[in-house]
């Protein structure tokens, strides 16, 4: 039985860590992050039994050429228990890099409101994840399998299957459809509707980092907020992570050093040299990312399963004066670390490294980081708790280059995406958490009447689009509010304009005249 539990805490673990032992030779700053925090997305605890029809449609693989005309079968998901016909209103989540189940059955959000709008839910996969590939099981066997790999196609992908299903599903012909979608799925749910205007009447961007690229945000935003969430929950916290790269550094010049920390640290394998503590930071500086991303007020299971608002169960670890020796401080940090590594006390170990995966969706972000998703992130240790690491674009391009044989074009989504410049845009809802990192990079103020930010000061990565919870604070209660309010809106503009079916308050089918 203990090797049984052993098994399966080293799993989770290793979930945690995707591709270490990658980043022992490619540990650029923003590469790191986005692997570790993307992959924490895909790991939510569902909540209420929920039923959905999974279906297949044939996607072009190359929707912008002519030469490559096959196709593939995208997955995606179907759930019309409260639908209203005809035309009642369609909620289109714009699926992430990973399996579409695991988000739509943790987008309670979608879930909660679809009953009070008479809507129509679909969850369309994301192509190359889960088991949208577009080459099987060939689809990363090399670069020009690998090339149709964008936000791009995918966005087509999406306009061209909500175009088929308003033409084939019965009475849905004049159905609004509205997109929703957390963090990268954020960003594609607001450029859908910038760029497929015709398809979706309005987006839902929660948690979406769409400024997050080269020349629009400081690139040591988003390590500054992980610090600020550290250093208002418990005291000297942040203070005491800045000071521990230097015990850490300190304590592994001997091997006897090197036994302790590995002991000290509960690691599976114990740690032999200075590769091995580049790593074994790596993997601290990004547990407390991955805190920073699921601060929830609840006890929630993103990565690992957590406590009520895990920041402060950690910091409570971490409350020294400067005063404390190297290995004080130290045992403090592990404490800390197995808040998030093993709050069940289930774990007889922590491993700090990962051997190959069968999963192909970290493969496929990094190489979205490598292509047109990139991401600037440095630290200073100064304004931030972490070591200092500049951003730099040509060693980034040069990592690139030498796992993808590919070189990231640092200003297309400037260019294909409009950067700042999008007013002329209209309906978008852009909510980020206070406590989020990623909105560093997202919309956080009103552009325009229709291109409006919810801000929710107490709320973690996309809190907006969990399941209600008794513990949620006021804020995102009010934050779920104003963007069904707004969902309404769109939809009695949209009847309005085009006569169709509405939905009186008893939510009975009326007709509205033209």
């Amino acid at each position: 039985m203990a090797d049984i539990r052993k098994t399966r805490c080293l799993d989770r673990v290793a979930a945690a860590c995707v591709l270490m032992l990658c980043f022992t030779c490619f540990h650029v700053t923003s590469l790191k992050s986005q692997l570790f925090t993307r992959l924490g997305e895909l790991r939510y605890t569902t909540e209420p039994p929920i039923r959905y029809k999974t279906l297949f449609f044939d996607q072009k693989i190359d929707h912008f050429g002519f030469l490559e005309d096959a196709t593939f079968k995208q997955r995606y998901l179907v759930a019309d228990q409260h639908w209203h016909q005809p035309d009642g209103p369609i909620l289109f989540y714009t699926g992430n890099e990973g399996d579409i189940t695991w988000f739509c059955n943790n987008t309670g959000f979608m879930w909660e409101v679809a009953e009070q709008l008479g809507a129509l839910l679909v969850f369309a996969e994301h192509r190359y994840y889960g088991e949208s590939l577009p080459f099987g099981k060939d689809s990363y066997s090399d670069g020009k399998r690998l090339n149709y790999l964008t936000s791009e196609q995918a966005l087509a992908d999406f306009a061209v299957l909500i175009q088929n299903l308003k033409s084939t599903l019965p009475k849905a012909q004049n159905s609004p459809v509205i997109s929703i979608g957390g963090s990268y799925g954020g960003m594609l749910s607001a450029w859908i509707r910038m760029k497929y205007p015709n398809v979706v009447i309005g987006a839902l961007a929660s948690s979406a980092p769409i400024w997050q690229f080269p020349g629009m945000v400081p690139c040591g935003d988003f390590y500054k907020i992980v610090t600020q969430d550290f250093a208002k929950s418990g005291y000297n916290c942040d203070a005491n992570i800045r000071r521990s790269w230097k015990a850490i550094n300190n304590v592994s010049s001997t091997a006897s050093g090197l036994q302790w920390l590995s002991e000290e640290f509960s690691l599976c394998s114990p740690l032999k040299n200075k590769s091995d503590v580049i790593g074994f930071k790596s993997w601290l500086q990004e547990t407390w990312v991955n805190l920073a991303m699921v601060d929830y007020p609840y006890e929630a299971s993103f990565l690992q399963p957590l406590p009520p608002w895990p920041i402060q169960v950690v910091c409570k670890n971490l409350a020294f004066d400067s005063t404390v020796s190297d290995q004080q401080l130290l045992h403090g940090v592990s404490q800390a670390a197995k808040v998030y590594y093993n709050h069940t006390g289930s774990c007889p170990c922590l491993n700090t490294s990962q051997t190959a995966t069968g999963s192909l969706g970290e493969l496929g972000w990094m190489y979205q980081a490598c292509t047109e998703m990139v991401m600037p992130m440095c630290t200073d240790g100064v304004q931030d708790m972490f070591e200092p690491e500049e951003w730099n674009f040509q060693n980034f391009s040069d990592e690139c280059n030498a796992v993808f044989g590919i070189r990231p074009r640092a200003d297309w989504a400037d260019t294909v995406y409009g950067g700042k410049k999008i007013a002329s845009h209209s309906n978008i809802i852009f909510s980020n958490g206070g406590l989020d990192p990623w909105s560093a990079g997202g919309v956080t103020e009103n552009i325009t009447h229709s291109l409006v930010s919810i801000l929710i000061p107490e709320g973690a990565h996309h809190l907006d689009l969990r399941y209600s919870n008794e513990l949620d604070p006021p804020s995102v209660r009010a934050a779920r509010a104003l963007e069904l309010k707004y969902f309404q809106t769109w939809i009695k503009q949209h009847q309005k304009a085009t006569g169709s079916a509405t939905i009186s308050k008893n939510n009975k089918i009326t007709k509205q005249n033209k």
